[in-house]
This record gives structure tokens, sequence and C-alpha cells, in this order.
């Protein structure tokens, strides 16, 4: 069973009995067929199901023959808003199976961003279009989570989130110009970390991490693209799944200035979410490359 079935509104399903039956039903019966062949003649098809607004299982595999569909895995998605990211994506295909990763470099939350990618047949065709119709111009990510919390949020002044803002941006440029090079770009981010060291360490004797620490985004665990996250919840909404009646939250998050969409199961979540207030949590990050036509 994947363990992100939950964060779409399957928390209850747990034999797999159950999973094989709803997947066989999805093959026999999808909302949604992409067909794609890759550079070997290998034919190469995705089959989804939505269960509630965007979000739902997506089966992939190959036909034998016409009629002939073969697994070679499933996956729950949940579709993001906006665009999250006008990063350059390098896109790496995982060695076990046909499915792909997008990694850029997101200076804002100061590590490589790495998603799975969502709409690998479209990313096929266009990679082996000869005339490259269409060009990426940004993207799209949204992340699942099997549990999380909201905590309060951190009182600021209008003093205190204009030096927040521009403190910010000053870093985001130097962490750019010391990926080209810059030396004194470099030294710069290094005085900076020395000192919020310093600050962390006087802070913590007296306060709680969590009045300090206002988000952060850092990799989890061994899997490339799950992270340990917080961020502030910029809005929410709730949907449910047509099939299990289960409920699910909608979260939009700022985490590093990083803004995306997080889909959480209503009943693994710790605490009522508004606006304002955080949500902390493990999230597998999901995405899509827009392309421009």
């Amino acid at each position: 069973m994947h363990s992100y079935l939950r964060s779409i509104g399957f928390r209850n399903m747990k034999k797999k009995q159950e999973i094989k039956s709803l997947i066989d039903d999805i093959i026999k019966n999808p909302d949604v067929k992409k067909i794609t062949e890759d550079e070997h003649g290998n034919v190469f098809a995705e089959l989804s199901r939505e269960f509630g607004q965007y979000m739902g299982i997506a089966v992939r595999g190959e036909y034998v023959n016409d009629t002939d569909f073969q697994m070679d895995y499933y996956y729950p998605y949940f579709i993001g808003s906006g665009v999250s990211t006008e990063e350059k994506v390098e896109v790496e295909k995982h060695s076990d199976r046909e499915a792909y990763a997008g990694v850029c470099d997101e200076m804002r939350i100061g590590v490589t961003l790495i998603f799975y990618l969502q709409n690998v047949i479209e990313y096929i065709q266009e990679s082996q279009s000869k005339n490259g119709r269409k060009v990426p111009v940004n993207t799209t990510i949204s992340a699942l989570s099997a549990g999380g919390k909201i905590v309060l949020p951190v009182y600021k002044n209008e003093t205190q989130i204009k030096d927040s803002e521009k403190y910010n941006s000053n870093r985001t440029h130097l962490m750019a110009a010391a990926r080209d090079g810059d030396e004194e770009a470099m030294e710069s981010l290094t005085l900076e970390d020395i000192d919020t060291y310093s600050m962390i360490s006087r802070r913590i004797i007296r306060e709680d991490i969590l009045t300090i620490v206002d988000t952060y985004f850092m990799p989890y665990g061994i899997e490339s693209d799950q992270y340990s996250i917080m961020g502030e919840i910029l809005d929410f909404c709730t949907i449910e799944n047509r099939q299990t009646a289960e409920k699910c939250y909608i979260l939009t998050l700022d985490s590093n200035h990083l803004i995306f969409d997080v889909c959480i199961n209503q009943e693994d979540l710790m605490g009522e979410p508004a606006p304002g207030r955080r949500f902390k949590g493990v999230i597998w990050m999901q995405g899509q490359i827009n392309y421009n036509i």
C-alpha cells in the first residue's frame, strides 16, 4: 500500500485486496487516459481517476498490445495551484521504473528542491519532439502529508515584517551570486550563518524554538522528495473524497517564501487550521512543469 493514500481520503483502506480492487477498477474505468511511446517504441500509459477536486490516483504502465495493460506502479496525486517557482528544472529518471523527478536550485529555501514529476506523459512527448514546440516556463509544486500539526503564529509588527522581507531578499541575491562563484557573497553568507547561530544560542536558553524559527524547509529521511517543513497558512479549504466520504484539508502554505499547496487528511491534522497559523509536518513533494505553448 502506498503510504500517502491516506492523504487523499483512503485512510481506512488497509487491506491489500481492497487496494487491488480499487486499482483494477481504475484501470478498467479511468477518468483520463494518456498514452505515448518512449524512444524504444514501448507504449507507455497513465490511467487516472479523480476522487475529489484536484486529487486522485494515477496508474502507470504499458500496453502489451492494444487491449492488455500491464501495470508498473500507482501513486496518489494532488494537483496544486499557481506558480511556485520559475527556476530552471532538470528532470531525472528513476533507475527502477518509468518515473521521473524534477530537480531545481531554489534560492529561497536554501536546499535543492526535488519533487515527483506528475505530468510525465507531457514531458516525454516534449523531450522527444524534434521541433521543441513548447518551452518550460515555470513549475507548480504541491505536496501530500500523512501527518502534521497546527502551530500558533509568531507575532511581528510592521517594522519586523519589512526588515524580514528585506533580509530574505538580500539573502536570495547573495545565494544566487554564491552559486555563480562570487567569493564575497560566500563570505557574507558564512558570516550571516555565524551570527544566526550565535543569536539562536542566546535565545534558546529562555525561549521555545518555535518562537525563534518562523518557518523552515529541510530534507527528511532517505527519500529525496520528502521534506520536514513548517510554513505559514495563507489560505485553506476542505474537500471530500467522493468514494470514502473522508474529508481532507487543502492548505496553501508559505514556507521560506516558497508558496505551494498541501493536501492532508482531516483526521491526520492535529489542531484547527486558520490563515496566519502555521503548519508543521512531513510532506511528499510533487509537481508539474508548465510549458509555454
